[in-house]
Protein backbone atom coordinates (compact mmCIF):
# COMPACT_ATOMS: atom_id res chain seq x y z
CA UNK A 1 0.00 0.00 0.00
CA UNK A 2 2.73 2.56 0.95
CA UNK A 3 4.69 1.54 -2.03
CA UNK A 4 1.60 2.68 -4.72
CA UNK A 5 1.00 5.99 -2.62
CA UNK A 6 4.50 6.82 -3.44
CA UNK A 7 4.12 5.58 -7.23
CA UNK A 8 1.36 7.48 -7.15
CA UNK A 9 2.79 10.93 -5.75
CA UNK A 10 5.51 10.28 -7.93
CA UNK A 11 3.41 10.46 -11.02
CA UNK A 12 1.71 13.23 -9.62
CA UNK A 13 4.97 15.35 -9.55
CA UNK A 14 5.69 13.87 -12.91
CA UNK A 15 2.84 15.57 -14.62
CA UNK A 16 2.79 18.72 -12.59
CA UNK A 17 6.64 18.77 -14.05
CA UNK A 18 6.01 17.96 -17.39
CA UNK A 19 2.74 19.45 -18.66
CA UNK A 20 1.05 22.02 -15.75
CA UNK A 21 4.08 24.01 -14.90
CA UNK A 22 5.53 25.05 -18.38
CA UNK A 23 1.88 25.84 -19.72
CA UNK A 24 1.89 28.31 -16.71
CA UNK A 25 5.23 29.80 -17.45
CA UNK A 26 4.79 29.88 -21.13
CA UNK A 27 1.02 31.69 -20.60
CA UNK A 28 2.79 34.32 -18.22
CA UNK A 29 4.74 35.44 -21.89
CA UNK A 30 1.54 36.53 -23.20
CA UNK A 31 -0.48 39.62 -22.67
CA UNK A 32 -3.41 39.30 -20.42
CA UNK A 33 -6.25 37.56 -22.40
CA UNK A 34 -4.25 35.94 -24.90
CA UNK A 35 -4.05 32.21 -25.03
CA UNK A 36 -2.40 29.76 -27.11
CA UNK A 37 -5.77 28.87 -28.66
CA UNK A 38 -5.68 32.78 -30.16
CA UNK A 39 -2.15 32.96 -31.28
CA UNK A 40 -2.99 29.56 -33.43
CA UNK A 41 -6.61 31.19 -34.97
CA UNK A 42 -5.21 34.43 -35.28
CA UNK A 43 -6.00 36.22 -38.62
CA UNK A 44 -3.35 38.54 -41.00
CA UNK A 45 -2.91 42.12 -39.19
CA UNK A 46 -5.38 44.59 -40.21
CA UNK A 47 -4.61 46.53 -43.64
CA UNK A 48 -3.59 49.86 -41.68
CA UNK A 49 -1.09 48.00 -40.09
CA UNK A 50 1.98 49.76 -40.21
CA UNK A 51 4.11 48.46 -43.05
CA UNK A 52 7.40 46.49 -42.47
CA UNK A 53 10.09 48.58 -41.97
CA UNK A 54 12.66 47.20 -44.25
CA UNK A 55 16.61 47.33 -43.23
CA UNK A 56 18.28 47.64 -46.83
CA UNK A 57 15.82 49.80 -48.80
CA UNK A 58 16.58 50.88 -52.42
CA UNK A 59 16.94 54.23 -52.57
CA UNK A 60 17.92 57.25 -55.12
CA UNK A 61 19.51 60.59 -55.37
CA UNK A 62 20.88 63.29 -57.83
CA UNK A 63 23.19 66.22 -56.31
CA UNK A 64 24.05 69.13 -58.20
CA UNK A 65 26.81 70.74 -56.52
CA UNK A 66 27.81 73.03 -59.47
CA UNK A 67 25.74 74.89 -61.53
CA UNK A 68 27.27 78.33 -62.41
CA UNK A 69 28.84 80.83 -64.09
CA UNK A 70 32.56 82.00 -64.26
CA UNK A 71 33.18 85.42 -64.29
CA UNK A 72 29.39 87.28 -64.03
CA UNK A 73 30.02 89.77 -66.55
CA UNK A 74 30.75 87.19 -69.38
CA UNK A 75 27.66 85.09 -69.25
CA UNK A 76 29.36 82.47 -71.94
CA UNK A 77 31.14 80.45 -69.61
CA UNK A 78 29.13 77.83 -67.32
CA UNK A 79 30.42 74.81 -65.27
CA UNK A 80 28.68 71.84 -64.20
CA UNK A 81 29.09 68.96 -61.62
CA UNK A 82 26.81 66.71 -61.18
CA UNK A 83 26.62 63.14 -59.56
CA UNK A 84 23.20 61.14 -59.04
CA UNK A 85 22.95 57.49 -57.36
CA UNK A 86 20.41 54.76 -56.89
CA UNK A 87 20.57 51.59 -54.87
CA UNK A 88 20.86 50.14 -51.08
CA UNK A 89 22.77 51.38 -48.54
CA UNK A 90 26.10 48.73 -49.78
CA UNK A 91 25.35 48.44 -53.53
CA UNK A 92 25.16 51.91 -55.46
CA UNK A 93 25.48 52.76 -59.02
CA UNK A 94 27.00 56.20 -59.59
CA UNK A 95 27.07 58.30 -62.43
CA UNK A 96 29.31 61.38 -62.57
CA UNK A 97 29.22 64.13 -64.84
CA UNK A 98 31.32 67.64 -64.79
CA UNK A 99 32.31 70.10 -67.69
CA UNK A 100 32.93 73.66 -68.72
CA UNK A 101 31.28 75.27 -71.60
CA UNK A 102 32.70 78.02 -73.20
CA UNK A 103 31.42 80.19 -76.60
CA UNK A 104 29.35 77.42 -77.80
CA UNK A 105 32.86 74.99 -76.84
CA UNK A 106 33.01 71.88 -74.44
CA UNK A 107 36.49 71.54 -72.67
CA UNK A 108 36.87 68.81 -69.93
CA UNK A 109 34.24 67.27 -70.18
CA UNK A 110 34.15 63.87 -67.76
CA UNK A 111 31.26 61.27 -67.65
CA UNK A 112 31.58 58.17 -65.41
CA UNK A 113 29.85 55.11 -64.66
CA UNK A 114 30.38 53.18 -61.42
CA UNK A 115 29.41 50.47 -59.13
CA UNK A 116 30.10 51.37 -55.34
CA UNK A 117 30.59 48.79 -52.25
CA UNK A 118 30.81 50.31 -48.89
CA UNK A 119 33.33 48.72 -47.80
CA UNK A 120 33.42 50.52 -44.08
CA UNK A 121 31.86 53.27 -42.36
CA UNK A 122 31.07 56.32 -44.50
CA UNK A 123 33.45 54.88 -47.46
CA UNK A 124 32.91 52.96 -50.35
CA UNK A 125 35.00 51.65 -53.19
CA UNK A 126 34.08 52.11 -56.52
CA UNK A 127 34.72 50.67 -59.93
CA UNK A 128 33.57 51.40 -63.67
CA UNK A 129 34.35 53.44 -66.62
CA UNK A 130 35.03 57.37 -67.44
CA UNK A 131 34.53 58.50 -70.86
CA UNK A 132 36.66 62.44 -71.54
CA UNK A 133 34.87 64.39 -74.29
CA UNK A 134 36.06 67.78 -75.53
CA UNK A 135 34.97 69.80 -78.78
CA UNK A 136 38.10 69.48 -81.39
CA UNK A 137 39.70 67.03 -79.42
CA UNK A 138 39.33 62.91 -79.88
CA UNK A 139 37.67 60.72 -77.21
CA UNK A 140 39.33 58.92 -74.48
CA UNK A 141 37.90 55.83 -72.50
CA UNK A 142 39.17 54.39 -68.92
CA UNK A 143 38.93 52.22 -66.63
CA UNK A 144 38.16 53.26 -63.68
CA UNK A 145 39.12 52.24 -59.40
CA UNK A 146 38.90 54.18 -56.56
CA UNK A 147 37.44 55.45 -53.41
CA UNK A 148 34.64 58.20 -51.87
CA UNK A 149 33.74 58.81 -48.16
CA UNK A 150 34.22 61.01 -45.47
CA UNK A 151 37.64 61.23 -43.60
CA UNK A 152 37.67 62.36 -39.92
CA UNK A 153 37.07 66.24 -38.94
CA UNK A 154 34.26 65.58 -41.92
CA UNK A 155 36.61 66.21 -44.56
CA UNK A 156 34.71 64.62 -48.06
CA UNK A 157 37.30 62.61 -50.32
CA UNK A 158 37.51 61.04 -53.46
CA UNK A 159 40.54 59.32 -55.19
CA UNK A 160 40.38 57.38 -58.71
CA UNK A 161 43.42 55.63 -60.56
CA UNK A 162 42.22 55.54 -64.17
CA UNK A 163 43.85 53.25 -66.93
CA UNK A 164 43.59 53.22 -70.77
CA UNK A 165 44.90 52.25 -73.80
CA UNK A 166 48.94 52.89 -75.00
CA UNK A 167 49.71 52.30 -71.22
CA UNK A 168 47.78 56.04 -70.67
CA UNK A 169 47.20 55.72 -66.60
CA UNK A 170 46.02 58.81 -64.46
CA UNK A 171 45.21 59.92 -60.86
CA UNK A 172 42.17 62.09 -59.95
CA UNK A 173 41.88 63.23 -55.89
CA UNK A 174 39.31 65.38 -54.74
CA UNK A 175 38.53 67.01 -51.10
CA UNK A 176 35.94 69.85 -49.78
CA UNK A 177 34.72 70.21 -46.37
CA UNK A 178 31.39 72.44 -45.64
CA UNK A 179 32.37 75.28 -42.60
CA UNK A 180 29.23 76.11 -41.24
CA UNK A 181 28.38 79.80 -40.21
CA UNK A 182 24.81 79.12 -39.30
CA UNK A 183 22.44 76.58 -39.80
CA UNK A 184 21.73 78.10 -43.65
CA UNK A 185 24.65 79.80 -44.30
CA UNK A 186 27.57 77.22 -45.70
CA UNK A 187 31.13 78.28 -46.93
CA UNK A 188 32.77 75.20 -48.73
CA UNK A 189 36.60 74.88 -49.89
CA UNK A 190 37.58 72.74 -52.69
CA UNK A 191 40.65 71.53 -54.02
CA UNK A 192 41.45 68.68 -57.11
CA UNK A 193 43.89 67.95 -58.71
CA UNK A 194 44.76 65.64 -61.78
CA UNK A 195 47.65 63.23 -63.16
CA UNK A 196 48.54 61.46 -66.04
CA UNK A 197 51.52 58.74 -66.62
CA UNK A 198 52.47 60.43 -70.07
CA UNK A 199 52.13 63.61 -72.75
CA UNK A 200 48.62 62.96 -75.05
CA UNK A 201 49.37 65.90 -77.23
CA UNK A 202 46.38 65.37 -79.06
CA UNK A 203 44.16 66.52 -75.82
CA UNK A 204 47.27 68.87 -74.65
CA UNK A 205 47.45 66.72 -71.34
CA UNK A 206 51.27 66.22 -70.05
CA UNK A 207 52.50 64.06 -68.02
CA UNK A 208 52.75 64.40 -64.04
CA UNK A 209 50.83 66.80 -62.35
CA UNK A 210 48.40 68.18 -65.04
CA UNK A 211 46.26 71.03 -63.71
CA UNK A 212 45.03 71.69 -59.96
CA UNK A 213 41.80 73.57 -58.86
CA UNK A 214 40.65 75.38 -55.36
CA UNK A 215 37.92 77.43 -54.63
CA UNK A 216 35.26 78.53 -52.45
CA UNK A 217 31.84 78.88 -52.67
CA UNK A 218 29.89 80.67 -49.85
CA UNK A 219 25.88 79.35 -50.62
CA UNK A 220 22.84 80.14 -48.73
CA UNK A 221 20.43 77.49 -47.85
CA UNK A 222 16.95 78.63 -48.53
CA UNK A 223 16.36 74.49 -48.13
CA UNK A 224 18.21 72.21 -47.63
CA UNK A 225 17.70 71.00 -51.43
CA UNK A 226 18.39 74.09 -52.78
CA UNK A 227 20.66 76.84 -52.25
CA UNK A 228 22.31 79.87 -54.42
CA UNK A 229 26.17 80.48 -53.96
CA UNK A 230 28.59 83.23 -54.70
CA UNK A 231 32.48 82.03 -54.70
CA UNK A 232 35.97 82.52 -56.46
CA UNK A 233 37.80 79.29 -58.27
CA UNK A 234 41.52 79.25 -59.31
CA UNK A 235 42.50 77.11 -61.88
CA UNK A 236 46.89 76.05 -62.90
CA UNK A 237 47.75 73.90 -65.27
CA UNK A 238 51.79 72.43 -64.87
CA UNK A 239 54.65 71.42 -66.44
CA UNK A 240 54.23 69.83 -70.53
CA UNK A 241 50.45 70.63 -70.06
CA UNK A 242 51.18 74.11 -69.17
CA UNK A 243 53.77 74.42 -71.96
CA UNK A 244 51.27 73.29 -74.74
CA UNK A 245 48.68 75.56 -73.60
CA UNK A 246 51.14 78.40 -74.08
CA UNK A 247 51.95 77.15 -77.09
CA UNK A 248 48.20 77.09 -78.09
CA UNK A 249 47.26 80.65 -76.98
CA UNK A 250 45.65 79.29 -73.96
CA UNK A 251 45.51 80.46 -70.37
CA UNK A 252 47.89 78.58 -67.74
CA UNK A 253 46.40 80.24 -64.98
CA UNK A 254 43.14 81.61 -64.25
CA UNK A 255 41.30 83.56 -61.51
CA UNK A 256 37.70 83.96 -61.71
CA UNK A 257 34.31 84.49 -59.82
CA UNK A 258 31.77 82.60 -59.79
CA UNK A 259 27.64 82.57 -59.99
CA UNK A 260 25.62 79.35 -59.16
CA UNK A 261 23.20 77.43 -57.72
CA UNK A 262 23.60 73.90 -55.65
CA UNK A 263 20.52 71.54 -55.63
CA UNK A 264 20.13 68.20 -54.64
CA UNK A 265 16.83 65.87 -54.65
Amino acid sequence: MKNWKSRAALAAALALTVFVLPRMAHAETYPDGVTDKDLATADAPPADWPATIHDNPVSYALMAEQLEIRNPGDLNTFKWDVQAWGGTDIDKLWFKTEGERTDAKYDGVRAELLYSRAVADYWDLQAGVRTDLASNTPSRSWAALGFQGLAPDFFEVQATAYASDNAHYALRGEVSYDIMFTQRLVLTPRVDAMLYSKDDPKRELGAGLSSAEAGARLRYEIRRELAPYIGVNWERKFGSTASMARAGGGDVELTTFVVGLRLWF
